[in-house]
């Protein structure tokens, strides 16, 4: 991510009524319930949504943002005690874990395709080492072969709304396509606009993200040393097709 589209708090108040609990927080906190779950990393943790409810008695949960806004919100969350919050990426797991002591990691809200170019490969590698043999990865990903951001169009995005500092019109701008051919994945970068209707304020904010098939991410975990398990099309295991929003991906450690 080349900006941090929530370091202003005015727009980071607004992550959660933009992006509810949902199915996803269900299939969560399904996976976390599988046995021997005890120790999990939400990577990628944002405002702590649905941090704070993967927490119990006899779990430790760790939750890493690299937006330190992001991780205001969570620790401010009802609940926020029962986490440990850390700033950072996946760069910070080595010096704050040993290896093989984390029963599962969770990429929620499509981390995943914030992490880019060698980043992704370094985030494979580093969550691999603090799995157990046998601990998981679990993380969702938009599909590339049904092109979503051909709709994410200024004149299809666009809106205005209320806000706590008046009201806030919002659209987005592709800037750059690259890749999509062959049948491979990509790279899209866009340019999200916030104004501020009351002072005039526009803030841009400019994020690249990656779309991966299914065959690169098999490939990429792998040479991680993590072994899928399953790639569904939705959050009820439903069968991955061309046309499916998500690729929903949960990967084992290998040995």
């Amino acid at each position: 991510m080349t900006d941090d589209p929530f370091g202003d708090p005015r727009l980071a108040a607004l992550y959660d009524a933009d992006n509810p609990a949902g199915e996803d927080h269900d299939y969560f906190r399904r996976t976390a319930g599988r046995a021997g779950v005890r120790r999990i990393v939400d990577l990628g943790c944002g405002t702590g949504l649905l941090t704070v409810t993967l927490a119990g008695p006899d779990r430790t949960v760790l939750g890493i943002d690299p937006s330190r806004t992001m991780l205001d919100l969570a620790k401010a969350r009802p609940g926020h005690d029962q986490v440990i919050w850390q700033y950072g990426d996946a760069s910070v797991l080595d010096a704050l874990l040993h290896p093989g002591s984390v029963d599962l990691v969770i990429m929620s809200g499509n981390t995943a395709q914030h992490i880019v170019g060698a980043d992704w490969h370094r985030t494979l590698r580093s969550v691999a080492r603090v799995l157990r043999p046998g601990g998981v990865l679990t993380f969702e990903t938009r599909n590339p072969t049904a092109r979503a951001w051909e709709s994410w169009s200024a004149e299809n995005t666009m809106a205005t709304r209320d806000t706590d500092h008046g009201p806030l019109t919002e659209w987005l701008e592709i800037t750059a396509v690259t890749g999509f051919d062959d049948g491979n994945g990509g790279q899209l970068t866009f340019a999200a606009h916030n104004v501020f209707e009351a002072t005039g304020e526009h803030v841009v904010f400019t994020t690249v993200l990656a779309f991966r098939t299914r065959t690169e991410l098999t490939a990429d975990l792998a040479d991680a040393g993590l072994r899928i398990e399953s790639i569904a099309g939705g959050w009820r295991n439903e069968p991955l097709t061309d046309t499916s929003r998500l690729l929903v991906v949960t990967a084992t450690r290998s040995g």
